[in-house]
């Protein structure tokens, strides 16, 4: 790798790590807009126009904020938690192809950080990383109410990874790869794999749902019965990491099922488009139109929030071990038997 290819993969890191930022900003903002419009509120409207320097607003908050340490906290864990919990949020985009490889002055340029094999199985560690942010941070608070939104948060993800995993299991078994650019390219233009495994799909959002701790199953911070979860005892720019933490998460997870199952950043007559378009341009539609599915993705886990009562733990529990993980196994069970069928029928 020579030194141009070096300082384009640190500019495509810059950009992808400045986007999350951005993205997982104005969330917050959108959140608050959805929030008021199922509502029939206006939502925030004195920053800036329409209320669009919000975000800005409540980041100089967060930083100013007086930073506080309660005496009885484990002062080096309390402070890794959140450093934890973001990085771990970050880190996730590493694998996710984000267009197709562009010309620029004749030079290729890849849309994706790195191309590793095993692109499904990184996914699925820094998922699994991310808990012991929320883990340390609730047991270095030395708060009941921070230890059991600890408890919750893991039992709650090593329940429903299993669901996921055995869902990512039927498309694997379909595409045959664990790399998300090939996943991606056999989704060519409008080949989606969301028409052969549609209840893999809803497998997968559903467990996307409970990893990113977003309502339904927001159990590890219930307001109503653990004050605020496992970051009760958090202030400043720490509380604002958990919190930026769980819409890069909630960005990521919609990057992953837009790139799985919605063909990422593939779209119908695509090659028509980049044919009158040139390589420079045609790749950056692509871009375009895979943020524009990841924004739809956002949205319904904003729009979900605000419609769907929180379930009980009990509830919460018994979906994911009685519903999901046999429906995941009959899912599995069918691809095998469809593929089986079809590859002895000559399709």
């Amino acid at each position: 790798m020579g030194l141009a290819d070096i300082l384009i993969k640190f500019g495509l890191i810059l950009i992808i790590f400045v986007i999350s930022l951005v993205m997982a900003m104005y969330s917050t903002y959108a959140e608050r807009k959805v929030a008021a419009f199922f509502q029939d509120r206006i939502g925030p409207n004195r920053a800036g126009p329409w209320g669009i320097l919000q975000p800005l607003a409540d980041g100089g908050k967060m930083f100013l904020k007086e930073e506080i340490i309660p005496t009885n906290a484990t002062p080096f864990l309390f402070i890794v938690g959140p450093s934890l919990a973001i990085l771990t949020a970050c880190i996730g985009s590493a694998v996710i192809p984000w267009g197709q490889t562009m010309l620029i002055g004749g030079y290729p340029v890849d849309l994706q950080v790195t191309d590793i094999n095993v692109g499904v199985l990184y996914i699925f560690g820094v998922v699994s990383l991310g808990v012991y942010g929320v883990m340390i941070g609730g047991w270095a608070s030395n708060n009941k109410y921070s230890l059991l939104g600890a408890i919750r948060a893991a039992s709650q993800n090593i329940s429903y990874e299993i669901s996921m995993g055995l869902s990512i299991i039927a498309l694997l078994m379909l595409t045959g790869t664990l790399s998300l650019r090939e996943i991606a390219e056999q989704q060519h233009s409008w080949h989606w794999n969301v028409l052969r495994q549609p209840i893999g799909f809803i497998l997968f959002i559903v467990c996307a749902f409970a990893e990113t701790n977003r309502t339904p199953f927001d159990l590890p911070e219930c307001e109503t019965e653990l004050v605020g979860g496992y970051h009760t005892e958090y202030s400043s720019m720490k509380l604002g990491f958990y919190l930026f933490a769980e819409y890069i998460n909630m960005f990521i997870s919609s990057a992953v099922m837009a790139t799985l199952y919605w063909g990422g950043y593939n779209y119908p007559g695509m090659d028509w488009v980049a044919a009158h378009t040139g390589p420079a341009l045609g790749p950056l539609i692509g871009v375009g139109i895979f943020f524009i599915k990841i924004i739809l993705f956002i949205f319904f886990f904003m729009w979900v929030r605000w419609t769907i009562p929180r379930f009980r733990y009990d509830q919460l529990m018994d979906l994911g071990w009685k519903i999901l993980i046999p429906l995941a196994i009959a899912n599995i069970v069918l691809t095998g038997v469809g593929s089986t069928l079809l590859t002895h029928f000559g399709y």
